[in-house]
């Protein structure tokens, strides 16, 4: 089975790069690209073609929700995880409405939940 390419898309660098390292640590994913904003995440998904997208919901310009409607709306799109560190009942709507797959808080992200949601998204 072929590795799950990822792109991380988080406008804090500390994270991306953090982010970026679990996914390369994570046996069967590899991260293909990042971006630091919505915009940019639309671009780097259409030059990598990722099957997984890891989508902060706090970004500048378009936010992580309305990109990742944008992303679900592609032919062939990838599976998004919204990530936060901000409790899911603190996001108000629910922010699963946008076509993400799941939300995770940033908090919670480690290898193990990246296997997990993987799985559950493509079950």
């Amino acid at each position: 089975m072929a590795d799950v390419r990822v792109v991380v898309v988080d406008d804090q660098e500390t994270f991306r790069r953090a982010a970026g390292a679990l996914v390369r640590a994570t046996e069967g994913f590899v991260l293909v690209g990042d971006a630091v904003d919505g915009e940019d995440s639309l671009a780097t998904v259409f030059r990598h073609q990722p099957d997984l997208v890891l989508m902060d919901v706090n970004l500048p310009g378009i936010d992580g929700l309305e990109a990742t409607r944008r992303i679900r709306a592609l032919d062939n799109a990838p599976i998004v995880v919204l990530l936060s560190t901000y409790e899911l009942g603190e996001l108000g709507a629910d922010p699963l409405d946008c076509g993400a797959h799941a939300y995770v808080p940033k908090a919670e992200f480690d290898s193990a939940r990246l296997r997990q949601v993987w799985s559950d998204a493509a079950g």
